[in-house]
């Protein structure tokens, strides 16, 4: 079995930004991570489910993570969660917003990332 020995870096200051703010930062074949960095506050996104598993750290900030079956957990700094893949959710920003998320198959990938799909 061949193994892919490349190591890209990615800065964040130069970093792909996606069509909802987000700068997507590294990504493997079944793994990708990606930033949401000063957020601003305002009305909670669209409901979504997607196409793959998220896992997220807030770095600063608050945020509300609402999930299907009227669950909210608040996020602040030092907090993880996860959205597992299919489960419709929104996020609602309280506080100017920076966090890092991994995505499980990359979000990015065959438009799996895009604010239509939901």
């Amino acid at each position: 079995m061949q193994t892919d020995t490349n190591i890209t870096p990615v800065d964040s200051a130069s970093a792909e930004v996606g069509e909802m703010g987000q700068k997507y930062l590294a990504v493997g074949k079944s793994l990708s991570m990606r930033m949401w960095e000063n957020e601003a506050p305002g009305e909670p996104t669209m409901i979504t489910a997607r196409a793959y598993e998220t896992v997220g750290f807030v770095i600063s900030g608050k945020a509300e993570l609402h999930l299907e079956g009227d669950q909210k957990v608040t996020l602040e700094k030092g907090h993880s969660w996860v959205v597992p893949q299919g489960v419709r959710h929104a996020y609602k920003i309280i506080e100017s917003f920076t966090a890092v998320e991994a995505t499980s198959p990359p979000a990015q990938a065959h438009n799996r990332d895009s604010a239509s799909q939901s």
